[in-house]
């Protein structure tokens, strides 16, 4: 019988990549199909804590080769991926964000490493909190700034419909801001 949580017992699975294959250590578990490598911190330098979700954490990191200001949202496979459905779910959000095309209402991936413990998802960085967040600081939004976020939430899943991908997760904690600037219309008190 064939582990569908990728867990190999002396048992090859072809549809794998052939360097997860010969893994010294046979009773890993292996999640991402093909990672972009194994060590996050020889590619980028590793910073503090943004956020804990159910999920994992999301810490600030920067690519060392240009610079850049991203995040990485650390999973730690013993606690986060218990199950099959826990596995396959995370395959497929990776699957997904490597699908979408750019745009400019959503987070980038930028690579994916796994070791023995955890699997390490390097994206943009999205400093400006989430919209849940905004909503309780402000106490409330315009009906021009309602309209503006709405519009933006409504193209992002028109985008994520027409390349065949349905958001079943849509949430306020999910909408995300890349920075704390605040946008002018966010003033306005009509």
């Amino acid at each position: 019988m064939e582990n569908l949580c990728g867990l190999f017992k002396n048992k090859k699975r072809k549809d794998w990549p052939e360097k997860i294959n010969n893994n010294i250590n046979t009773n890993k578990l292996v999640v991402l199909k093909d990672p972009t490598g194994r060590e996050i911190g020889i590619r980028y330098k590793l910073g503090t804590e943004i956020y804990r979700s159910e999920s994992g954490i999301t810490y600030h990191c920067n690519d060392r080769q240009t610079g850049e200001q991203l995040s990485y949202k650390w999973i730690y496979k013993k606690n986060k991926l218990r199950t099959a459905f826990d596995i396959e779910n995370l395959r497929r959000e990776v699957e997904i964000m490597s699908h979408l095309p750019d745009h400019p209402n959503i987070v980038s991936l930028k690579d994916t490493y796994e070791d023995d413990h955890h699997v390490h998802l390097v994206m943009e960085l999205c400093q400006g909190g989430n919209l849940l967040d905004r909503i309780i600081g402000r106490g409330y939004y315009t009906e021009r700034s309602a309209a503006s976020v709405v519009k933006s939430i409504v193209e992002v899943v028109q985008m994520c419909h027409e390349h065949g991908v349905m958001y079943r997760n849509l949430k306020l904690e999910n909408c995300l801001f890349a920075n704390k600037i605040v946008c002018v219309d966010e003033n306005d008190n009509s």
